[in-house]
């Protein structure tokens, strides 16, 4: 059964989130809030978290995972970004974009789009994610908590962990965040190219 944390959406408990943490050291694999639905996420490194993603969201090796980060400083460490693609990209961060960029070595091959050697990556407007990475001291890997079948991510905390509960170790309930996920923006051939849209305006991408 996974463990249920119910967090204070701008305050959360520093107690509930040292234990969610914890989990994710020890291999586990979380349901949390972002500032644009919940999600799924798991230490970058832990090849077990990811194989039971891709097993609850039923995906295929195209699929680009998201690696969740706390600043400008920790994104760099896993994507190459030019200085006018970091402009552009300083400009809406933190908030509700994924960018899809060439992967650093640093990245475990198994993230990788395995042709384009990409990863996804994102800063969030999300205190318990904030809170969450700053005890980690290192990014999320991370996907969207959107069930096969279903068109609209899981949005109530107490839901995922009805459905979840033996597929997951731990929910961090935070209320509602809302059901439209991120904006991609896939810089993967240099210029920016709109993937899909979500809560980011893709307008100045365009």
């Amino acid at each position: 059964m996974a463990r249920y944390f119910d967090v204070h959406p701008q305050d959360p408990q520093p107690r509930a989130i040292t234990q969610a943490v914890k989990i994710v050291l020890d291999g586990g694999l979380i349901a949390y809030p972002t500032d644009s639905c919940y999600a799924l996420g798991a230490q970058v490194g832990n090849r077990d978290a990811l194989d039971r993603i891709r097993s609850i969201r039923r995906l295929d090796d195209k699929h680009h995972f998201t690696l969740v980060c706390r600043d400008f400083a920790q994104l760099g460490q896993f994507v190459n970004i030019g200085n006018d693609v970091f402009r552009s990209i300083k400009a809406v961060t933190p908030g509700g974009y994924t960018f899809i960029l060439p992967a650093t070595k640093e990245v475990p091959k198994r993230l990788l789009h395995p042709k384009k050697k990409t990863v996804g990556v994102r800063i969030p407007d999300n205190r318990v994610v904030q809170a969450l990475l700053a005890e980690l001291g290192e990014p999320l890997l991370s996907s969207t908590l959107l069930l096969p079948d279903e068109e609209d991510p899981l949005t109530q905390g107490w839901e995922i962990k009805e459905r979840l509960d033996h597929q997951v170790d731990a929910v961090i309930d935070a209320g509602d965040c809302g059901s439209e996920p991120t904006t991609v923006i896939d810089y993967s051939s240099g210029v920016a190219e709109v993937v899909r849209r979500g809560t980011g305006d893709p307008s100045r991408f365009e």
